[in-house]
């Protein structure tokens, strides 16, 4: 497999330019009823998805990491985004005395974002376990088809997951049969139309196709309304006004976009080099996705991120290069200055059943297919992340989810370390089949009963330590202990002094310390804390545990003293 550099990567080239062409527009026609349906959905109308489309995917496509990543609105994206508009607008009393504290906080996230990527946070990303994503990206899809139930049938959602699911009994009272139906319709489209064919789009085409069934039969339903034909205006003038906003929401939700923006789209990237057969600069793309962000804030549009589907249509079409990107941005330009008319007469329904699947697809069902199968720590840390998700915040959700995740971990590799590390006397260890051929010595009585060893495997860290105290409470009526670490990594500072207080006890007993295969770090950590040579001197290190047996059979005692 051929991977192309990351330099070669940054280069604008119209060297492929029919593919990226093709790809640009393809995605484009896949974005256009995303754009409306994520815009209409934020709280701040259609129109706020379609600028934001085109200020992602103009200046994230330019300034990113990943040529072939289409950047626009996403479903983890609008969630957030439509609690920051609900919100502002609670505090504020209307959504124009809103729009500075909206403004400022998607504006913030992009500089956030684009922090992330000049400090270098991009390669943390893929620390984050499988567990928490997956209940976080099922968490999303549940809320998305939640907040869509209600205007699927015509009726208005209630405010919050709680209310939804409360109002939940009276969804079919006073029922409109006749949204109910384009909705439906919406989504059966979505869903059977790719068994037949691929070549249309099936997100457009049940745009289009139920969009035109409404006008046809004259069916009483809301229409997303006017959408206004014409470039959008710079809205940068409103975060001069800091009294009025809320500045809580700002930095809170600020943070929160910027961290799920991040992870939305560096996931992306992933994608697209497994299908291209590249690697994306994270941290660039961090840096363009927040440039993205900035400019969509700029003219009043809400945050995205790298969307998978329009990437992937947009490599599978043949894009190579940034190019596309751009194609992209411009085709949604074309459409908003031509199409505006047109584009008002979109029931409300029909974009209630296109994120309605959009929810549908985000749910991780790889994830719930091995809940089972999987140990119980991993799928409690999932069900945790997805409840936290759906009925409290994601950013805290993610919180509790590393939390959860990294104390297994850490458990884990403690128990690990516990079960690796052995202690028994140099005539048993010589005897065993842990020893191996270069360790072999000619032990004498004397040896063999008055040296133990100690083994250890594993990091030396704070989940280990207090179980390595309490082996050392072991040695009992020996006279030398050998530290066998040549398979010990790390040493943390807990670990350290953990060591440091073994050492001590086994001194004041009259008991002395060798240490074998020490590696680099933890003879660093040592001599940080001057154990090296002040507890252990520097003599009693040695490469090989044969040379320690060595050097101890060719004295001729085994009383060690603090000078000798």
């Amino acid at each position: 497999m051929h991977v192309v550099s990351t330099p070669e990567l940054k280069r604008f080239t119209f060297a492929n330019w029919r593919g990226d062409m093709a790809g640009g527009i393809s995605a484009g026609i896949v974005g256009i009823p995303l754009a409306l349906a994520f815009g209409a959905q934020s709280g701040l109308g259609p129109v706020a998805g379609f600028y934001g489309a085109i200020a992602l995917s103009l200046v994230a496509s330019v300034s990113g990491g990943t040529p072939t990543q289409i950047s626009g609105p996403t479903g983890p994206m609008l969630v957030v985004a439509a609690l920051v508009v609900s919100g502002s607008i609670e505090q504020a009393g209307s959504l124009e005395a809103a729009f500075p504290t909206i403004i400022a906080t998607f504006f913030f996230a992009g500089v956030m974002q684009a922090l992330f990527g000049v400090l270098r946070f991009g390669k943390y990303i893929r620390y984050i376990p499988y567990p928490v994503v997956s209940g976080f990206m099922t968490g999303i899809g549940i809320i998305i088809i939640l907040l869509q139930i209600f205007p699927l049938v015509g009726k208005e959602s209630p405010k919050g997951i709680h209310n939804i699911l409360l109002g939940l009994p009276q969804l079919f009272s006073d029922f409109n049969f006749e949204a109910a139906s384009l909705g439906l319709v919406t989504v059966a489209i979505i869903f059977l139309f790719p068994k037949i064919t691929r070549t249309v789009p099936n997100i457009l085409l049940a745009l289009v196709t139920v969009s035109v069934l409404a006008v046809w039969t004259g069916f009483k339903v809301v229409n997303i309304g006017a959408i206004p034909s014409q470039l959008p205006e710079f809205k940068l003038g409103l975060l001069v006004n800091w009294e009025s906003m809320n500045l809580e929401i700002i930095f809170y939700s600020g943070i929160t976009l910027a961290l799920l923006g991040s992870i939305d789209s560096l996931l992306t990237s992933v994608i697209a080099d497994n299908v291209t057969k590249t690697k994306h600069d994270s941290n660039q793309e961090l840096i363009g996705q927040g440039l993205g962000n900035m400019a969509a804030a700029s003219i009043g549009g809400i945050p995205g991120a790298g969307t998978t589907m329009s990437t992937l249509v947009n490599t599978n079409s043949g894009a190579r290069t940034r190019l596309s990107g751009v194609v992209h941005g411009l085709s949604l330009i074309l459409v908003l200055m031509v199409a505006g008319p047109w584009v008002s007469r979109i029931p409300v329904p029909v974009l209630a059943g296109i994120l309605v699947t959009v929810g549908i697809g985000i749910i991780d069902y790889k994830g719930l297919k091995h809940i089972f199968r999987l140990p119980r720590e991993e799928t409690a840390v999932m069900v945790a992340v997805l409840l936290m998700t759906v009925f409290a915040d994601l950013i805290q959700a993610v919180a509790l989810g590393m939390i959860l995740s990294s104390i297994l971990f850490m458990k884990k590799m403690g128990d690990l370390a516990e079960t690796q590390t052995e202690v028994m006397s140099l005539g048993s260890y010589s005897n065993s089949q842990d020893s191996s051929a270069d360790e072999s010595v000619c032990l004498t009585p004397e040896l063999s009963d008055a040296v133990f060893i100690k083994r250890l495997r594993g990091p030396l860290f704070f989940g280990f330590a207090m179980t390595f105290q309490d082996i050392a409470k072991q040695f009992q009526g020996i006279r030398i202990v050998i530290l066998k670490m040549k398979e010990v990594p790390f040493v943390d500072q807990t670990g350290l002094f953990a060591m440091e207080e073994v050492v001590l006890d086994l001194k004041s007993r009259g008991i002395t310390v060798f240490i074998c295969g020490l590696q680099d770090q933890p003879q660093d950590m040592l001599m940080k804390i001057d154990m090296i040579p002040s507890l252990i001197p520097e003599r009693f290190l040695f490469p090989e545990l044969a040379d320690c047996v060595d050097y101890l059979s060719r004295r001729k005692t085994l009383n060690f003293s603090e000078d000798d």
